[in-house]
């Protein structure tokens, strides 16, 4: 597991441009069990799926975050759904990872426990598509332990993630996504 995590932390370095210089300015903190909902509410239809799988890795000195997330790892009430999310919209064999990288928008004075309005902007990747994103939402600093959350939509067409008109009305346009990201400092 540990193995795991450090292959994990250096991918998300990876992704997010982290260099070994921004690493050694500021307390690492990452969690692999990072939680990210969905849900698809419509008059005909509403779908749900959660994904308790989410890598994040947060740089405390430079304010860089890097998310990523299996879409595979999503998990529906129904399994149908499971199977069409993944092969009929989001193609995960194609596309197996969805991926955020960025930087806090503000200052953050991560000595100090309280609970702060914050934003990131950076690259929002899904369906292999990126988008540049500013993402707004909560940072709670309590002792050792940072939790980040945040509500945000994100457009079908934005991504290019196509609906079969026969199933048009079942499925919204914009998906409503929650996240929850209870992260511990890292240690190698």
């Amino acid at each position: 597991m540990k193995r795991h995590i450090v292959l994990s932390v250096i991918f998300l370095m990876t992704i997010s441009g982290i260099s070994g210089k921004a690493f050694a300015q500021g307390g690492m903190f990452a969690t692999a069990t990072g939680n990210t909902r969905f849900s698809s509410e419509t008059p005909m239809e509403n779908i749900y799926a959660e994904n308790k799988k989410t890598q994040v890795l947060l740089n405390t000195g430079t304010g860089e975050i890097a998310i990523r997330m299996t879409m595979r790892d999503f998990v529906f009430p129904n399994k149908l759904m499971q199977e069409h999310f993944n092969e009929n919209y989001m193609e995960s064999a194609k596309y197996p990872t969805g991926t955020f990288s960025g930087k806090l928008d503000q200052t953050i004075d991560f000595t100090k426990d309280g609970t702060y309005d914050a934003s990131v902007t950076g690259s929002f990747t899904i369906h292999g598509v990126a988008k540049t994103r500013t993402i707004k939402g909560k940072l709670k600093v309590e002792g050792s332990k940072i939790t980040i959350s945040s509500d945000f939509e994100v457009a079908l067409t934005d991504h290019k993630i196509e609906v079969p008109s026969i199933v048009f009305v079942k499925i919204a346009q914009s998906i409503k996504v929650k996240s929850e990201y209870i992260l511990a400092p890292y240690k190698k």
